[in-house]
């Protein structure tokens, strides 16, 4: 398995869904996992997995092309004593007049290994193409019946690793740039999608939603293309015991990523619309992203500031602590794949309010679902659950129960399906 980032180390639910679904499989006794990510720290779960760092697996001299993304790549690794160089300009200058205009050059330490960042900065592309050339090495040099990579961060990855050992590749969908870009897609981006799913012999959506947008947005074969659900690990009971807040009043939260696409605008103005009703109620935005400071700045206008917080990214026990606290959770996402933080909220005994362009309502019966641009759809649900106790009690009661049946073990029993189906070459 070719990934970005795994638990702790996480920015989002990629890792999360990535770390569920490793723990799922490790239920099957005919399945082991390596998973791959560009950086490893140390102190991963490795419970259910073997875990490798890209940044620690020396190179040699290697050769990869990427159809419709840049022309073939030559790596180098270069020894200091034969080429020596003080700073990259110079060594730029140095090994350019020695190799054609389309080679490129990698920097690697005394080892041979390439420095790896595991983040999503400016240099983000070029991580992804280095990433695809260790990608080969850890290839050639380990037994495996099957190739997974989760999303396009990884799918390079996963191709280098096809074209070296010939085993086949399954690609995992969890979001596309139609969904991250609200269509306004970015060609590299998608030109890098577009080819991992050509590659693939089979592919993963995590909903029938973007079943759909991989089928009529890129043009892939539907008989190729399985939905699998994300789903929730299981909670301890000492998890699910409520938290004190200080307060008496009600708190309605928004989990997630502070981006278009995750709607926390349309959140905003049905807040200010539910106080405009009731006072007896606070909401908090947990997350960080490129439009936090403009929330910040629509917040103040509306002069909500006194019932409106926000806590910066929240990760691993913290999250659970904010559910225990909230007494409703809204996600109204205006393009999501699928969207885990739903389930983690019931599983804390949290009625969810879900937009109806989430993957994850497609499966949920008992979740209040709303269009995401109906705010006053959105205020209506907000103030009946904050202000109607028997309301609120029943929707526990029957969301409890089915979470508890969404577990990663049987999303893991329809991906371990697709690989049996894959390398037996079976549609």
């Amino acid at each position: 398995m070719f990934g970005w980032e795994f638990p702790p180390h996480i920015s989002g639910g990629l890792g999360t869904a990535c770390y569920g679904l490793t723990k799922g499989l490790a239920n099957f006794k005919d399945i082991e996992v390596t998973f791959v990510v560009p950086k490893a720290y140390g102190d991963e779960d490795q419970s259910a997995m073997k875990l490798i760092g890209a940044g620690d697996v020396p190179l040699t001299k290697k050769k990869i092309a990427f159809a419709n993304t840049q022309q073939k790549v030559d790596y180098y690794e270069v020894d200091s004593n034969l080429i020596p160089y003080t700073d990259p300009e110079e060594f730029w200058r140095l090994t350019s007049t020695k190799h054609a205009k389309k080679s490129k050059f990698v920097e690697t330490d005394d080892q041979g290994k390439i420095q790896f960042s595991g983040k999503y900065g400016n240099n983000l592309i070029t991580e992804i193409y280095n990433y695809a050339f260790v990608a080969e090495t850890i290839a050639t040099e380990n037994e495996f019946d099957i190739i997974h990579a989760h999303d396009w961060l990884a799918y390079p990855a996963g191709i280098a690793a096809k074209r070296v050992s010939g085993k086949p590749l399954v690609i995992h969908v969890h979001a596309t740039d139609f969904d991250r870009s609200g269509g306004s897609v970015n060609p590299k981006v998608y030109s890098i999608e577009r080819e991992g799913m050509e590659a693939a012999d089979k592919i993963i959506a995590v909903s029938n939603l973007t079943r759909q947008i991989v089928i009529e947005k890129y043009g892939i074969d539907p008989t190729k293309v399985y939905t699998v659900y994300n789903a929730v690990e299981p909670v301890d009971n000492d998890k699910k015991k409520s938290l004190k807040k200080g307060i008496d009043e009600k708190i309605v939260t928004f989990l997630g990523r502070i981006t278009m696409q995750k709607g926390p605008e349309y959140f905003i103005e049905a807040a200010n619309k539910v106080l405009q009703r009731t006072k007896n109620v606070r909401f908090v935005m947990a997350g960080s992203g490129d439009m936090m400071n403009a929330m910040i700045r629509r917040a103040a206008q509306l002069k909500i500031t006194d019932h409106f917080h926000f806590t910066g990214f929240l990760k691993g026990n913290d999250v659970f602590q904010m559910f225990k606290m909230s007494d409703v959770y809204v996600m109204p996402s205006v393009s999501e794949p699928f969207g885990i933080s739903p389930l983690e909220a019931m599983q804390s005994d949290v009625p969810v309010i879900i937009s109806k362009q989430s993957g994850v309502s497609e499966i949920l019966t008992h979740a209040i679902k709303i269009d995401f641009w109906d705010i006053n759809a959105m205020a209506d649900a907000i103030h009946a659950l904050v202000n109607y106790p028997a309301l609120s009690k029943e929707f526990k009661k029957h969301t409890r129960v089915e979470v508890d049946n969404l577990q990663w073990k049987n999303s893991a029993k329809h991906v371990r399906d697709i690989y049996i189906k894959t390398i037996n070459n079976i549609l």
